[in-house]
């Protein structure tokens, strides 16, 4: 069995991180450069950073902090919001970044997967996809949960793994920012049916929280936010508990 990632998350708005309930309410928590180099020093896997509003306010992603970012820490760098085009992508990893997540403007462009895994890489190409449930069904919301696409979730999640992404960034917009755990349903019903990786996001309160969605998905790492900012836990003591329950952490 691969290893489990551990994955801080920066939300940024306004060149700030920020975290809120269910995408909204946002409340300000620190300077995203000194919040990842605390996460690099943890030895946190990887660092994911999302611009929230880059899309909505129809604007490129905040280069300036993903370059100074960039300098600071030696962990892999996930990089999203307002992502539209191939040279966006460029500019991207040019500024720093390894991989970058793409939402909204894979749904509404289904061919930049595919263009962008093709010049980059499947491995540099990650798709968001933030899913709530709809009638008892799961839909792609996009715009920072804004629009209801009616999208199946899970039947995204398969065609962006042909198109050519590298792994799915899956977020619960039902459970974000409650604490009350990760939806277990839709991330297994997605791990399950596809080859790459999936990320889990979206509602981790406590350290059971994480063995629970590594013992009952496939999920191959698992996303956190407030739970770091506001240091409740660090990322060795969720590796070492982890490690107390047998899952295999790096």
């Amino acid at each position: 069995m691969l290893a489990k990632r551990i994955i801080p998350c920066l939300d940024i708005d306004g060149g700030r991180v920020v975290k809120g309930i269910n995408f909204i309410n946002l409340t300000d928590m620190g300077d995203p450069v000194e919040i990842a180099k605390e996460y690099n020093r943890q030895n946190a896997d990887e660092i994911v950073f999302l611009d929230i509003t880059a899309t909505h306010e129809k604007r490129r992603t905040v280069y300036d902090i993903i370059e100074r970012t960039a300098k600071e820490i030696f962990i892999p760098l996930t990089v999203g919001g307002g992502i539209r085009t191939t040279d966006d992508f460029r500019d991207v990893l040019l500024a720093g970044a390894d991989k970058v997540s793409i939402n909204s403007s894979a749904v509404n462009d289904k061919t930049l997967i595919s263009r962008a895994a093709d010049k980059f890489g499947s491995q540099c190409v990650v798709v968001a996809i933030d899913v709530k449930r709809v009638n008892g069904e799961f839909h792609v919301v996009i715009n920072g949960g804004r629009k209801d696409t009616g999208l199946d979730a899970i039947n995204w999640a398969k065609e962006a793994e042909q198109l050519g992404a590298g792994e799915i960034l899956l977020t619960s917009m039902d459970a974000d920012g409650t604490k009350n755990g990760f939806d277990i349903e839709i991330t297994s019903a997605i791990s399950t049916k596809i080859n790459i990786p999936v990320i889990a996001s979206g509602g981790c309160g406590c350290l059971e929280h994480f063995a629970q969605v590594f013992e009952e998905t496939e999920a191959s790492a698992a996303l956190a936010a407030s739970l770091f900012h506001k240091g409740e836990l660090t990322v060795a003591q969720v590796k070492n508990y982890l490690k107390s329950k047998n899952i295999s952490v790096r």
